[in-house]
């Protein structure tokens, strides 16, 4: 599972804050990068654009999930819903819950029996 030499992280939410400055840091650190996001031109102004791979896709489609995370060794889900209101808790939990099952498919897919996911919480 190495390119180049270096281990493949995947990305999720490289357009917000958290995700934004990750990724430098794991390109720092010599990690291969694949950052998925619903916007491809959200990404080009960011200094880090060229030295990553991009997928444009939504982490909470199946396919796109399990697409972007083919041949990765560890995820970062830094994703999570941006709208408010009432309904804001029960959106978010939902998406987690349907990325989380995606992960849980790919671990087991994987035949390592295990794929590490990142969090916020673990920066």
């Amino acid at each position: 599972k190495l390119r180049d030499g270096a281990r493949l992280c995947l990305v999720t939410g490289d357009t917000g804050y958290v995700g934004g400055r990750l990724v430098p840091r794991l390109l720092e650190a010599g990690f291969t990068v694949r950052c998925m996001t619903r916007s491809r031109a959200r990404l080009r102004d960011q200094p880090w654009s060229g030295r990553v791979e991009i997928i444009a896709g939504d982490a909470t489609c199946a396919g796109d999930a399990r697409r972007a995370l083919e041949g990765v060794d560890v995820a970062y889900y830094l994703t999570h819903s941006m709208r408010g209101g009432p309904r804001f808790a029960a959106a978010d939990a939902a998406s987690t819950t349907a990325v989380t099952a995606l992960l849980s498919d790919a671990s087991m897919s994987s035949g390592e029996g295990n794929l590490p996911v990142g969090s916020p919480k673990a920066l």
